[in-house]
């Protein structure tokens, strides 16, 4: 179920790649990102960029309350803003090079699967 889920996430994100965005890490909050390492661990190694964990229990509106900031004068850029009123990460997870190479191929199984 835990790489089911993450497979979907990858292939989320790929299509984001896909389109031009580019990823070089993912930020998680809350839920199981807290609570399970195993979770987290193999998700790194399926999307194969860094995971990092914010400490704040409300990130989404801390991220309102930058923006907010900058609109307000407080902070001249997002930048800045980050910078000053971060709460930090509790946990970084970085993907595991042997671990990733057999993700990758069992992804590609899956999205042959899925087709």
């Amino acid at each position: 179920l835990v790489e089911a889920t993450a497979f979907g996430s990858k292939a989320i994100m790929d299509r984001f790649i896909g389109q031009g965005v580019g990823i070089t890490q993912v930020i998680a909050l809350g839920g199981i990102s807290k609570k399970s390492p195993y979770v987290m661990q193999t998700l790194a190694n399926i999307l194969n960029v860094p995971i990092k964990v914010a400490t704040s229990e409300q990130a989404c509106a801390l991220g309102a309350a930058m923006f907010a900031a900058v609109v307000g004068g407080v902070y001249a850029n997002i930048a800045d803003a980050q910078s000053a009123m971060t709460s930090g990460f509790d946990a970084c997870y970085y993907p595991e090079e042997d671990k990733a190479a057999i993700y990758k191929v069992l992804y590609e199984k899956y999205q042959e699967l899925g087709r």
